[in-house]
């Protein structure tokens, strides 16, 4: 098929490419015009692992192209994809200004039979604004004879740092639509992805975009609540990572998303939670669960920070601190509501200074962290540069050369063997006994 993407985003680039990885010649527009100049040389705009070989490759043999201009790539196209950001407003409500402006560019150049889906993550009832525009942007056009079109939900799914994987082998795909002919060609279109047998989940548009909100609500909701039990082991001295396996072993439950930490962030937990609560409220109805999720996770953020204060008292002024991992996951960039930014920014408020380390999410960094004083913080590019002359190490993003580092080393780095973990990656008893202070989250440790 024929496919254009609005958005070179993660959603929109990873998707795009691979589309194009199964044959289908695909166009990624994007206003970015500098951004597209570096993705037709090859640049990649954001890290991803395996995405940007698989760029090189489809643009090279032609299935990939990239502009900034629709009338190239939708008059050719039988499906378009909007792919843009949806950012949340101050209410907490998914702004959906550029998925409008998306389809009202689209409906401009639109030359026959046109399938136009919402990938984005759009609250419930944004299709039917997208058709809206659709129609009055046809109806003044004076060229616009036999244009027809309809307007399908397709939610994404993907996790950031294997999300090529998470697209070429989904877990299911949902189709929303109301119109058996374009129905029809979303299921050829994603066919060649199911092969694993997992089901194609056809239903209406408004279910579909409730599904995407409903799904990463219940996940943030898990993290949530494993965070509030570690703090019922932490009072009573119990194990989270006991009560995790006891509850988790159990099949209608299952082991995923329940591990404690300093909290979640990215760019999909946040925002959709906020939006549910939102549309919630302006439906008269109060989300009392997903209200308690987003109230967690944001008190969760300070955990560390705080009990680093409890242990070094108020003032900071004199301390400097290591911090290994700045991104919101491992195998990402992303820094958007990374729990990093809370506790760095916790801690420069108390007069200490950081000295960070990250395999990727440095440069990206640097700008959601230009609010810190440049004397306050800095960023190594060598993760044992970070420890040198550090009061203490503080662990905020669990990459995988963090699980089983040199533990003499640290100890000999640092100026006392002190230990910040907020991703329980470091056994309690292990550390007693290479005589490292560790301070973890609902385990029993300091």
């Amino acid at each position: 098929m024929n496919i254009s993407i609005v958005g070179t985003g993660y959603v929109g680039l990873v998707s795009g490419t691979c589309f194009a990885e199964m044959g289908n010649h695909v166009w990624c527009i994007d206003i970015d015009a500098d951004k597209i100049w570096r993705l037709n040389k090859g640049e990649i705009p954001i890290y991803e692992p395996g995405l940007e070989e698989m760029v090189r490759r489809n643009h090279r043999e032609g299935r990939l192209e990239f502009t900034s201009d629709y009338a190239q790539a939708v008059p050719e196209s039988d499906i378009c994809f909007i792919a843009v950001g949806t950012p949340p407003g101050e209410d907490g409500s998914a702004d959906t200004q550029y998925v409008l402006a998306a389809a009202k560019s689209i409906a401009q150049a639109m030359k026959g039979y046109t399938i136009v889906v919402d990938k984005s993550t759009v609250p419930v009832g944004t299709a039917d604004k997208v058709r809206e525009v659709i129609k009055e942007t046809i109806a003044v056009r004076t060229d616009a004879a036999g244009v027809e079109f309809d307007v399908v939900s397709n939610p994404e799914f993907l996790k950031e740092g294997v999300a090529v994987n998470d697209f070429m082998k989904p877990d299911r795909v949902v189709i929303g639509t109301d119109s058996e002919r374009s129905k029809q060609m979303m299921l050829s279109l994603y066919r060649q992805f199911t092969e694993n047998e997992h089901p194609i989940i056809t239903t209406d548009i408004k279910s579909a975009e409730i599904t995407k909100y409903a799904a990463n609500a219940m996940l943030a909701t898990r993290i949530s609540f494993m965070n509030e039990i570690a703090k019922l082991c932490d009072t009573l001295g119990g194990d989270v990572k006991a009560v995790r396996q006891g509850i988790g072993s159990d099949s209608r439950i299952g082991m995923s998303f329940l591990y404690a930490s300093c909290g979640y962030g990215g760019s999909c937990f946040p925002k959709d939670v906020k939006e549910l609560v939102s549309a919630g409220r302006r439906n008269g109805i109060e989300m009392k669960i997903a209200s308690a999720v987003e109230e967690v996770n944001a008190e969760q953020k300070h955990l560390v920070a705080s009990r680093m204060i409890e242990k070094y008292g108020d003032d900071l002024k004199g301390k400097t601190f290591a911090l290994w991992g700045l991104a919101f996951k491992p195998q990402t960039d992303d820094m958007r509501e990374a729990p990093a930014i809370t506790i760095i920014s916790d801690l420069v408020q108390h007069g200490a200074k950081i000295r960070s380390y990250d395999p990727e999410a440095y440069e990206m960094a640097k700008k959601y962290l230009a609010h810190i004083p440049a004397d306050a913080i800095s960023y190594e590019k060598d993760m044992w540069a970070a420890l040198e002359g550090a009061d203490a190490l503080v662990l905020v993003t669990e990459w995988k050369q963090f699980r089983s580092p040199d533990f003499d080393r640290i100890k000999t780095l640092l100026k006392e063997p002190v230990i910040f973990d907020g991703r329980n990656q470091y056994d309690p008893a292990l550390m007693r006994s290479l005589g490292i202070e560790l301070h973890c989250i609902g385990r029993g440790c300091k």
